[in-house]
């Protein structure tokens, strides 16, 4: 069957996201996918990363094209897309494994912050976000050709457009998560991941930033414990 709507830019791209989501995943249970669109990622992913759940979503007027493209899946480790909203609660429970692909581009600030409250909330301690998309540098583009993608995105909607790396870590940072390393990717393929406790990596497209935010609670925890011990010794 010949499903019409699918995209090259996933076709491109999928492989050298997933050489890198191999290694950010390969201790996740499941991934909640942010804006799953079309269904490629998900099906391309989750087939090769047998040993999680991969649940897609988007808002409702993408299911059909995505449902249309997993029942395409040999694996049975796909889930169906929920209908998530980035300006609504998210319908489910925490995860550890967050993935999104070219959405804080082409949503307002002010859902790009609602984007990490909903991570702080649903992504499990220790857990690993990973995004991919074109990023700004110190408020700069790193080429022509983001710049012209840039101002096409403004025409379409002036509250869309290319989002600064370092406002994006930031927000990042008060969700919880450290961006570790900002990694450069082949040509028109760029990343950011932001996660758990290992180290974070940032990409003209970019997947950005790994995060440390077990290591961080831990050693409040463990301040804490002190601190109790000592009060009661010397009380």
């Amino acid at each position: 069957m010949k499903i019409s709507g699918l995209s090259q830019a996933c076709e491109n791209n999928k492989g050298p996201i997933l050489a890198e989501l191999t290694q950010i995943f390969a201790q996740t249970q499941r991934v909640l996918e942010i804006g799953s669109g079309t269904g490629q990622h998900a099906l391309h992913f989750a087939a090769h990363l047998p040993h999680l759940l991969w649940q897609t979503s988007d808002l409702a007027y993408n299911h059909e094209l995505i449902k249309q493209v997993i029942c395409t899946a040999e694996s049975g480790n796909i889930l169906p897309p929920l209908a998530l909203d980035l300006g609504q609660s998210w319908p489910l429970a925490q995860v550890d494994g967050i993935f999104t692909a070219n959405t804080l581009h082409i949503v307002s600030e002010e859902l790009v912050r609602a984007f990490f409250h909903g991570v702080k909330q649903h992504l499990s301690q220790g857990g690993n976000l990973c995004i991919y998309g074109p990023f700004n540098y110190n408020g700069a583009y790193t080429s022509d050709s983001n710049a012209r993608f840039d101002a096409s995105l403004r025409e379409r909607d002036p509250l869309s457009g290319l989002r600064d790396q370092q406002w994006v870590v930031g927000l990042a940072a008060a969700a919880g998560l450290e961006l570790a390393a900002d990694m450069p990717c082949p040509p028109t393929i760029a990343y950011c991941t932001l996660y758990g406790d290992n180290p974070v990596h940032c990409c003209k497209y970019r997947l950005c930033c790994r995060v440390s935010r077990t290591i961080k609670s831990s050693i409040a925890a463990a301040k804490g414990l002190l601190i109790k011990r000592w009060q009661e010794w010397v009380s």
